[in-house]
């Protein structure tokens, strides 16, 4: 196999989007715009849709426009019973150990949240770093600096030798961009936006090498 590392998204990659966690999370931000920081309840779906678009993520935006706490906001949105969303996968958890690559989380969410969902999912033992939004500071994905950030953090200056699994186009676009392989988790085709896309992992070893 021609790779070295692997930094795989995660919420919506490593589980089904059909968990309805992110769902659930998008609520819990909903809430927090409307409950702490007083927004009028109709203008929050526009707003966090403009600074998601803008910014990256809706915290960044907030961040910025509204100097909101990040730990505080974090800690709230990602305050969910994991156990009643996520299953662990044991096909998912074999593929994932089989690779003999390099494999990191590369996440938008913190750390604490990356490692409660790895613990329900039973992974954590397989994702020895994770590089969360903090990491990566003041930049997240899908922004050029935030993957330069990442491959110095796994340890390696050569991004062809670097795959980039995630679940939104935009993202696998930008590694793409930054020389990265591509792959889009989920049920749509890669239609130029990745290099290769899967929804069952038993086809991700396939993927990865062929590419000679």
């Amino acid at each position: 196999m021609k790779f070295t590392t692997i930094f795989f998204d995660l919420d919506d990659t490593l589980y089904p989007s059909s968990t309805n966690l992110w769902h659930a999370i998008k609520e819990r931000m909903n809430s927090y715009m409307r409950e702490r920081m007083n927004i009028p309840v109709n203008e929050i779906p526009a707003l966090r849709e403009k600074y998601y678009l803008q910014y990256g993520t809706t915290l960044k935006g907030l961040q910025k426009h509204h100097q909101i706490n990040m730990d505080d906001f974090l800690a709230y949105v990602h305050d969910l019973p994991l156990n009643n969303y996520l299953t662990p996968d044991s096909a998912q958890r074999s593929v994932i150990a089989s690779l003999p690559t390099r494999n990191l989380i590369f996440t938008n969410a913190d750390i604490l949240h990356a490692e409660r969902v790895l613990t329900v999912l039973h992974l954590r033992d397989l994702f020895p770093t994770i590089v969360d939004v903090n990491a990566v500071s003041p930049y997240c994905k899908p922004m050029p600096e935030a993957f330069g950030i990442a491959m110095k953090l796994a340890g390696e200056s050569n991004p062809s030798r670097c795959v980039m699994i995630d679940d939104l186009p935009r993202t696998t676009r930008a590694a793409k961009s930054a020389g990265m392989f591509s792959i889009l988790y989920g049920g749509a085709s890669a239609n130029g936006d990745a290099d290769a896309s899967f929804s069952d992992w038993n086809e991700l070893t396939g993927i990865l090498e062929s590419q000679l």
